[in-house]
């Protein structure tokens, strides 16, 4: 069982998608590398923080490696966007892989993943790839948020995204 956090616009799409690929054991949202302590939601939008929408995931990496997670993650975001996802603008809508210490060999994976998708793309990435130094869950009704309103707003078409990564 291994934990990585990751970040593209807004958490809710990014949890709505990871939770439904095989290998995920658990998943949760929060707020990553804050300033603050416990920072609120209003608090993280308001810049202040300087922490980011992200998405804590616990995952079996006998049944899905890291560089699949990376590479899940860059097919759903835009990774030359800075500080914004679709309608999501803000800094708390950077895109990054936060890796935790003692996973530090996980950052040359990250850092290979997201070489390979700018050789693919011919487009610099913008991604963090950092440390994790903290993370606070976010408010209870940001957990699963897309499970209780499937008509929720969403950056990430979740099934076109999973079907294409289903024909890979």
């Amino acid at each position: 069982m291994r934990k990585i956090y990751l970040a593209g616009g807004c958490f809710w799409g990014i949890q709505g998608y990871f939770t439904r690929v095989a290998g995920v054991l658990e998943s949760s949202v929060g707020y990553a590398n804050s300033r603050i302590a416990n920072p609120s939601y209003e608090l993280v939008c308001s810049g202040i923080s300087g922490a980011v929408e992200a998405l804590e995931l616990v995952y079996d990496e006998k049944r899905l490696g890291l560089s699949e997670i990376v590479d899940r993650l860059l097919s759903i975001i835009d990774p030359s966007a800075l500080n914004y996802q679709a309608n999501d603008i803000g800094t708390q809508y950077r895109n990054g892989v936060y890796y935790l210490q003692e996973y530090s060999s996980d950052e040359a994976v990250i850092k290979e993943r997201i070489h390979a998708w700018e050789q693919r793309s011919g487009r610099k990435a913008v991604t963090e790839i950092l440390p994790l130094q903290n993370f606070y869950l976010a408010e209870s009704y940001h957990q699963n948020y897309l499970q209780a309103n499937p008509h929720g707003y969403c950056h990430i078409d979740i099934e076109a995204a999973l079907r294409l990564w289903e024909r890979k």
